[in-house]
């Protein structure tokens, strides 16, 4: 299997990073440091090279500029190692565009992926049903080329539909059922999909969890769906059915952007029966499962950013967690400012440790 990971990066203007040449392992990398001092700003960093954007929500070129740089540009350099071959990546960034530059000639590069894990994503997967519906197409869409267009296609059709309901123009309602025929298609094609990603998917959840936490249950993840079992005439109708109730919103009701998904726990719904702890080894769990079919549909291992993860987990379980970090071969960047669980990841072997203290890093 290929390893994929970061090799270097130097980066300048990048909130308040200092501009200095970081060479990490390519397994685990270690950053301490207290709270504001940029453990974040330097996974944002990894994942915007990348991706070509934030993880973060709505982020502007003002959000991510160092406010005491003399030019208003951010410019990254970096060595990746690709399918065993060295690469150097590029960027210019610009308020109002983007440079990409890849071995030094203008293109872009989009083969290896990362996958951030933050300390707030547990909580609002176990509350918030729209970050939990957002989240799994993001990481679906990773897995499956099909999945990621149907949904762009979908939203297209979707934002058509809803402005139509809104703005009511001259027989809008012949364009909404002519429009319908491909809304449907999309809707019956992600349902489906979706039940086969999460059948994958779900293979990995129980095994993982016994594997980092050292005790068995059953964990499922799965769709709360009103449509995945209709056929196309019968999805058809009861859009038609439906339709002057969508006039009356404004917005259409029914389809894949409104279905829940639950994530069961030996029988029960984890979003209401389970401990904070409980919830939080769950979600680990499905997170790393993920990992897991990610390499086993691309052939590789995303990078992985893990932002302070210690909270609700006990030493135990941190222990084990790391056993199990140790144990992959897939890139990591750890972050706490858990003076306890900084004990423990200082005795990782090998890891590279960092401390960083108002954006200047110093390496163990």
């Amino acid at each position: 299997m290929t390893s994929n990971y970061l090799d270097k990066i130097q980066i300048k203007n990048f909130k308040n990073l200092e501009e200095k040449t970081l060479n990490f392992s390519n397994h685990i990398n270690c950053i301490f440091g207290n709270n504001g001092n940029g453990k974040t700003n330097l996974l944002e960093a990894i994942y915007y090279l990348l991706h070509r954007k934030s993880f973060k929500k709505k982020t502007t070129f003002q959000q991510i500029i160092n406010v005491e740089c003399e030019k208003p540009e951010i410019l990254f350099l970096s060595s990746l190692v690709f399918q065993d071959e060295k690469i150097s990546v590029s960027s210019k960034i610009l308020p109002e565009e983007s440079y990409w530059y890849l071995n030094n000639e203008p293109k872009k590069f989009n083969s290896i992926k990362a996958l951030v894990i933050s300390p707030f994503d547990s909580n609002l997967f176990h509350t918030d049903s729209q970050f939990r519906r957002q989240w799994i197409d993001q990481l679906l869409s990773a897995l499956s080329p099909r999945y990621k267009a149907d949904l762009s296609n979908y939203k297209k059709c979707l934002k058509f539909r809803n402005s139509l309901l809104q703005k009511k123009p001259y027989r809008f309602e012949e364009q909404i059922i002519s429009n319908d025929e491909n809304f449907v298609k999309y809707n019956i094609s992600l349902a489906h999909l979706r039940e086969e990603l999460l059948n994958e998917l779900n293979q990995y959840c129980s095994k993982t969890f016994k594997i980092i936490f050292s005790d068995s249950h059953n964990l499922r993840l799965y769709q709360e769906s009103s449509i995945k079992n209709l056929n196309t005439d019968q999805l058809l109708s009861l859009y038609k059915n439906e339709l002057q109730n969508d006039i009356l919103t404004g917005r259409t009701r029914t389809g894949v952007h409104r279905e829940n998904f639950l994530f069961d726990f030996d029988g029960y719904n984890s979003l209401e029966y389970c401990s904070l702890g409980q919830q939080k080894m769950s979600f680990l769990s499905l997170v790393f499962a993920y990992i897991e079919l990610f390499r086993y549909k691309l052939g590789t291992y995303p990078i992985v950013l893990m932002d302070d993860v210690s909270g609700e987990l006990d030493r135990q379980r941190w222990l084990n967690l790391i056993k199990f970090l140790e144990s992959k071969s897939f890139q990591v960047f750890i972050t706490t400012a858990n003076e306890n669980f900084k004990e423990e990841l200082e005795l990782i072997e090998r890891a590279k440790k960092f401390f960083i203290e108002d954006g200047k890093f110093s390496e163990y």
